[in-house]
């Protein structure tokens, strides 16, 4: 069944799409989120390095990133709703197959390769479906979905902190596979949207600044949008902060075990993280509707302060201070996440923005699949968590340099086109 409005509703079943989209990404991105919670766990199990160890993570996230070409080629193929329930069984399947427990290699399979595609068949085509079904709130109505992974880990934290000491982690992962399934009830959820390109536009054209195109659907993936400096450039920006993103959460409980912290303290760290995160999202979602900055200035000044943050994070040295940092750390790091899909369409236009968000999310694994086993070489040959730290906050830093420079650009390009219009105005003008 699709709905025969004229053009994105702005509301509507929007809501429902965005509804959907928030479990998504509780049920995707939380669960990732949280995979330091067993760290400690599967590295005694096993009895290797913290880099080895990490591999697990770093494999999930770069599967997650990897897939996203692929996971648009399907919706534009098939639909974002059949892509996100077999995205949805794919990460239950990853689960309950490392739950056997056959060794480290089979949980870089399980843990890492499928559910890592999983997680990437269900979150792009969720947030994809939310741009194309809001063009003025979708800065709110993104923020609000991508929230799901916030309010998700707030609960998640003490609970898979419980699975894990009453069922092992081997059982708790049996649970998590379980409650996974619930993907494919959200991809049923996503009805398609049918849009004309004529009231689009006109919808664009009244949002001052925003995407300039009309969200016409495309039967291939645009991989010519490649060529474009201003998504070249973003790229570089994607590769230096996912590099930096994944390692505070991966990192965040092994140091407060390390500063004398047990039991369940640092998987309230993990909580009051996931909260601040989520009042980051909203309030940045709120800001960016706002438009009192274009997004990418707005991108360029909280991945700036988020990477001083976590520069700063290594000064704690008790409870109450980790929990400070972790909290400007949650808070900016939602900023971040608010606003850095979004801006894509600023750069590609709505047209091209699921091969732009697919694109950028495959280059972006580099960042992901490096950071976290790097991160773990430093702290292995330092025995200083704050290593990991420093190389995060570094990293994020350096990548506000290229959205600076692709802010430019977009601004030079729309600079361009706007002169050229009115050079036709004028032209018309003499011809009559």
């Amino acid at each position: 069944m699709k709905p025969s409005g004229a053009g994105p509703p702005d509301g509507g079943y929007g809501w429902v799409v965005v509804t959907s989209a928030f479990f998504t990404t509780g049920l995707t991105a939380a669960v990732l989120k949280n995979f330091g919670l067993f760290f400690l766990d599967i590295q005694n199990h096993f009895g290797v390095l913290s880099s080895t160890t990490s591999w697990v993570t770093s494999t999930a996230i770069a599967m997650f990133h990897l897939g996203a070409p692929a996971a648009s080629a399907l919706a534009f193929r098939f639909s974002h709703r059949v892509v996100i329930m077999i995205g949805g069984l794919l990460t239950s399947l990853g689960m309950l197959l490392a739950s056997l427990d056959l060794g480290l290699p089979w949980l870089y399979l399980t843990m890492g390769v499928l559910q890592g595609t999983g997680i990437s068949f269900s979150w792009i085509p969720a947030n994809s479906m939310v741009s194309h079904y809001f063009v003025r709130w979708r800065p709110i109505a993104y923020a609000i979905a991508s929230s799901g992974e916030c309010v998700f880990a707030v609960a998640f934290s003490p609970s898979f902190q419980w699975l894990i000491e009453t069922y092992t982690w081997q059982g708790a992962l049996i649970v998590i596979g379980g409650l996974q399934l619930n993907l494919c009830v959200c991809g049923a959820l996503m009805r398609p949207l049918e849009t004309t390109p004529s009231s689009a536009r006109g919808t664009e054209e009244r949002l001052d600044g925003d995407a300039a195109a009309p969200p016409k659907r495309k039967s291939t993936f645009q991989c010519s949008l490649i060529r474009k400096p201003e998504l070249c450039l973003y790229i570089l920006f994607a590769i230096l902060a996912a590099a930096g993103f994944f390692i505070p959460p991966l990192f965040l409980v092994p140091f407060a075990y390390s500063l004398g912290m047990d039991e369940y303290w640092p998987a309230s760290v993990l909580s009051v993280l996931a909260l601040a995160d989520l009042a980051g999202r909203l309030t940045c979602g709120w800001v960016a509707n706002m438009r009192l900055l274009r997004n990418l200035q707005l991108l360029a000044v909280v991945t700036t302060l988020l990477g001083v943050v976590i520069l700063l994070l290594p000064v704690s040295r008790c409870y109450w201070a980790v929990l400070a940092f972790t909290s400007l750390y949650g808070f900016l790091f939602g900023c971040v996440v608010a606003i850095h899909v979004t801006s894509i369409a600023d750069i590609v236009t709505l047209e091209g923005f699921d091969s732009g968000l697919g694109l950028f999310m495959l280059f972006r694994s580099v960042g992901g699949f490096v950071g976290p086993p790097a991160a773990g070489w430093l702290v292995d040959h330092t025995n200083d968590y704050s290593a990991a730290f420093y190389l995060s906050g570094l990293c994020l830093v350096s990548s506000a340099v290229f959205v600076v420079l692709v802010d430019r650009l977009v601004q030079r390009r729309r600079g361009a086109a706007d002169a050229d219009s009115q050079q036709d105005d004028r032209e018309r003008g003499q011809v009559k």
